[in-house]
């Protein structure tokens, strides 16, 4: 047997353990000394009760500590969940039993229970009665019904009582175990306080005692101070078995209600692991936290929590799998000894259950086996199975619990023709034929585990070799250490599935008949053809099988997933870890199981899986026929599945959801029937993606392949304005500029409006648009400098607005209505934007007249308008324009805003005094900017915001307009 490790990272365990138990520890909280420890049936919580007088209750499954509960100033010995109360039942060494409610951590109710320390406390699982034993010699019972009367007193122990429990199979009966060496069985109807019996036998104080939790063995165990653990048959009063082993006082031992196995704690530091049939010890666990004082198991588990001096470890002791197995509908499985069987066929006609939906079976049951099955399995015709545990396996018929063969194994596995293999503690491999002996190989290398199926494998911890089944020849070794090896019905295709990832192998039979019929030389690695990769999955799987060439496997994630030719597609998400049993080709369903032997069904339609591997194999005719086998609810999904194998022009006819459609549509470039699919989805209610993001995605798509048509309609549709002015500025298209700014201005986007009406050298719409969005201090400035035939109203209006805020600063705005005087050559900034509004009328900038057009907005407008006259200026304008044009063009030529006239900044004069006093503040770029008697441009983001689009100015004045917005 191997050593205890005094790491507490590891766990000592028999190497030649029958019962095959990998002790794996999910949690190791310290703490101060444990006296008692607890789990709740429902959540994974474990509780410690400390010496310190503190409760702490642990999640096992994070590793950390939920709740903390301060009960009293001295130990706390003992500490139950009570779930039907939603409480926590605490003793303790100031003679008190508290009651908390574990949810709030407030105090229920205490009563002072005894005249000494409270050892133990036992909660009845059905009636409302607790048990408390005490260091004054007594047992008291308590009914909490009848508001926590002391309803019995059971005296008859000579020394402190250190434990009691209830008999799990008569619910009046409980034993109790004290330091007087001696163990009383008890009944608590009717007024009798006298013990029916006592049991006797050990050599000092008995500090723990339990009853077997299963009704064919009528036993209690007890450990004591004299280092042994003893089991008592409570019928006869025999002690029938001693376990030694424990090198200091025994403080906690039980049967584990799942395992055949009997758990035992010492003042040693150690617990052990004892078998429940052989009594032979199997592990001994040291995690160097100095010594046991409490064990508790939780019942439908495998885990346990042990209580030493310096904390509280969890461990998990085996696997939660069940045991099971599936051959066409029947199930066989066990629930601990007992073998029972349900047949997925019986169901009612009527039972429709819904994926996932626990199905109503009825369960027969076959029998009881000789021994603890840790491994069931269905021979290949389903007419036998066989079952291995506690080193031996047995064979049974399937309709009834009949012995056909059995023998010594540590391991069993059937070969897909019926041949079974065994291995034995030695590493022996004996491969059997119609029940007698073929022929038997001991690797030259240390077996861990043997696999069946088409070949023979055999793991080692490095490696795994195939061998033949007819006799002693190695086929393939291969450097993997899978856990579990999953052939396919027709052995073509093989899983090898790791802890981390798995691997999608093909086998080729004939080229390893090949190989061996015509004599070639096989090395220690085997024939290399036998097997090559297809592919590496990288996903946690935790059990498979396979349906057709397509390998269905649950994850560690609890995703049901299948693989068809290294492409993944989940099926269902389970809402808790289930191991699939095999697969129903009639009625195509995957079968499941959970830990509690619950089992469930998921659709997999055979024609899906089918059509999917033709389709891998370019196999288009087999496809077709398959397909016409799928019911319509499947087109969806065959369609994504021809998306992701590079089919999205089958896959577009083949969808039936709108959605994906329009994905596959747009991405063929079938833009006009994307744009009608975006039409019927409009329609539907409760759209799961609003369509006007799909007429952007549309618009977008269309922009790029040139279609400017459809792209216009799509924008227009998703109110991208953005989208739209970028099209129509760039088109040169001011018939869509115009519609741009009519959406812009109607849709309150204004720097977009704004930008639309400049160019359209429609000033007065653009400067409307600024006073709509209250911007009056840039709607003053802008109709300075470029629409001043509406500056007094903008700055009446301005006025009013300011002066609702201050009405001093109000009144220092002065307009050219009111003081003309200090607004020199405003008259001529009329006449100038006059002859530019006649100019834009008869004939708009056009392209080809770049450089008549540029020679403009070189011009100084204020300088020329004096020179020529108000008159002779716009009849310039007018000729030119006349002058430059070409012939006009079939579509709309770019747009520009025209130079207007900037006026000269005239030189600040000191303003006339008149009876009441004039604004100190005058709405002129000099004044209010600053600078040069030139305009100073004012940023479009100080003007609009910084999200106002940048577009190139076709003119000098419409780009100081640009700078200005």
């Amino acid at each position: 047997k191997l050593e205890p490790k005094s790491s507490i990272e590891g766990a000592a365990h028999a190497v030649a353990m029958p019962l095959r138990l990998d002790i794996k520890k999910k949690l190791s909280a310290r703490s101060d000394r444990v006296k008692c420890v607890d789990f709740h049936p429902t959540e994974p919580w474990t509780l410690s009760a400390l010496y310190s007088g503190n409760v702490f209750i642990w999640d096992y499954n994070t590793q950390t500590l939920v709740k903390q509960l301060e009960v009293c100033n001295l130990p706390v010995r003992c500490a139950k969940f009570c779930t039907r109360k939603q409480w926590i039942v605490t003793a303790s060494d100031d003679m008190h039993v508290r009651m908390f409610n574990y949810n709030t951590l407030e105090k229920v109710h205490e009563i002072e229970a005894h005249t000494d320390y409270i050892r133990y406390i036992a909660i009845h699982p059905s009636m409302p009665y607790i048990l408390s034993s005490s260091d004054d010699m007594t047992i008291k019972l308590w009914d909490w019904d009848q508001n926590w009367a002391n309803t019995h007193v059971f005296e008859g122990h000579a020394h402190y009582v250190m434990m009691t429990q209830w008999n799990p199979k008569d619910s009046t009966i409980f034993c109790s175990c004290s330091l007087d060496r001696s163990i009383k069985v008890w009944g608590c109807t009717g007024n009798q306080t006298q013990a029916h019996f006592s049991l006797s036998g050990h050599q000092k104080g008995v500090n723990c005692v339990e009853y077997a939790p299963t009704g064919d063995k009528p036993y209690i165990i007890s450990g004591s101070d004299d280092r042994t653990v003893k089991i008592w048959d409570y019928q006869t009063h025999n002690c029938i078995q001693t376990l030694s082993g424990h090198t200091n006082n025994v403080s906690a031992a039980l049967f584990h209600p799942t395992l055949p196995i009997i758990m035992t704690g010492s003042e040693d530091g150690t617990a052990r692991i004892w078998h429940g049939a052989t009594y032979k010890m199997e592990a001994t666990l040291n995690y160097s936290l100095e010594r046991v004082w409490s064990i508790a198991v939780l019942k439908g588990s495998n885990a346990a929590a042990i209580g030493y001096d310096e904390g509280t470890v969890v461990i998990k002791l085996g696997s939660e799998e069940p045991v099971a197995s599936m051959h066409s509908g029947k199930i066989v499985w066990a629930r601990g000894n007992e073998i029972q069987t349900a047949n997925l066929k019986l169901l009612d006609e009527g039972t429709t259950s819904a994926d996932g939906e626990r199905l109503p079976l009825s369960i027969k049951d076959m029998g009881s086996a000789e021994i603890f099955p840790q491994y069931i399995k269905h021979h290949p015709n389903g007419r036998l199975f066989a079952v291995c545990g506690d080193g031996e396996f047995v064979i049974y018929t399937a309709q009834a619990l009949r012995n056909k063969s059995f023998g010594s194994a540590l391991e069993f596995v059937w070969g897909h023709s019926g041949a079974y293999a065994t291995r034995d503690a030695a590493g022996k491999v004996t491969v059997f034929n119609d029940f007698k002996e073929s022929f038997s190989f001991k690797p030259p290398y240390a077996v861990d585990e043997v696999f069946g199926g088409r070949l023979l494998a055999v793991r080692s911890s490095d490696f795994i070799c195939f061998y033949d089944w007819t006799e002693y020849r190695l086929i393939r070794r291969i450097d993997v250490v899978p856990k579990d090896v999953i052939w396919s019905e027709d052995g073509t295709n093989v899983v090898l599935m790791c802890p981390d990832s798995f691997y999608v192998l093909s086998h080729d039979k004939d080229a390893v008949v090949a190989a061996v019929t015509g004599g070639a030389e096989i090395d220690d690695d085997g024939i290399e053809a036998a097997f090559d990769l297809n592919h590496e999955i990288s996903d946690k799987a935790v059990s498979g099988t396979w349906v057709g060439d397509c390998f269905v496997y649950v994850s560690q994630a609890q995703r049901l997933t299948c693989v068809v030719a290294g492409s993944q597609e989940t099926i269902a998400h389970l809402d808790r870890q289930q191991y699939l049993l095999g697969y129903l080709p009639e009625q195509s369903k995957l079968c499941l199981i959970d830990k509690e032997l619950n089992v469930t069904q998921q659709t997999l339609h055979l024609a899906l899986v089918e059509y999917q591997s033709a389709i891998m194999k370019k196999d288009f005719a087999a496809a077709e026929g398959f397909f016409a086998q799928l019911p319509e609810s499947l087109h969806n999904r065959v369609a994504r599945f021809l998306e992701n194998q590079g089919y999205p022009a089958e896959a577009l006819q083949i969808s039936k959801d709108d959605e994906h459609k329009f994905e596959l549509a747009t991405q063929l470039g079938k833009l006009q029937m994307a744009a009608d699919i975006i039409v019927n989805i409009s329609k539907q209610p409760n759209q799961a993606i609003p369509p006007r993001s799909k007429w952007k995605q549309l618009g977008d798509v269309a922009l790029e392949q040139g279609d400017f048509s459809l792209a216009r309609r799509c924008f227009r549709e998703a109110k991208d304005l953005s989208a739209l002015f970028l099209v129509a500025t760039a088109a040169g298209d001011g018939v869509e500029l115009a519609a741009t700014a009519k959406l812009a201005s109607e849709s309150g986007i204004a720097n977009i409006a704004v930008l639309c009406f400049l160019l359209l050298n429609d000033c007065k719409s653009a400067l409307e648009v600024l006073v709509k969005a209250n911007r009056l201090p840039e709607a003053a400035f802008f109709a300075r400098t470029y629409c001043p035939s509406g500056l007094a109203d903008v700055v009446k209006a301005w006025k009013g607005d300011l002066a609702q805020v201050n009405q001093a600063v109000a009144d220092s705005l002065a307009s050219p209505a009111e003081y003309p005087d200090l607004f020199p050559d405003f008259q001529l900034s009329l006449a100038a934007e006059k002859a530019f509004q006649a100019k834009y009328a008869t004939s708009p900038p056009s392209a080809m007249n770049y450089t008549e057009e540029k020679a403009l907005a070189d011009m100084d407008v204020m300088e020329e308008i004096k020179k020529l006259s108000p008159e002779g200026f716009e009849k310039f304008l007018l000729k030119g324009a006349a002058g430059g044009a070409g012939p006009p063009a079939a579509a709309p030529a770019p747009v520009a805003a025209a130079p207007l006239p900037t006026p000269p900044a005239p030189t600040p004069v000191a303003a006339p005094v008149p009876v009441a006093q004039a604004p100190e503040t005058v709405v002129e770029t000099t004044d209010l900017l600053g600078g040069s008697p030139e305009t100073t441009p004012i940023s479009a983001a100080d003007l609009l915001g910084e999200d106002a689009p940048e577009v190139a100015p076709p003119s000098a004045q419409s780009g100081e307009l640009l700078d200005l917005l």
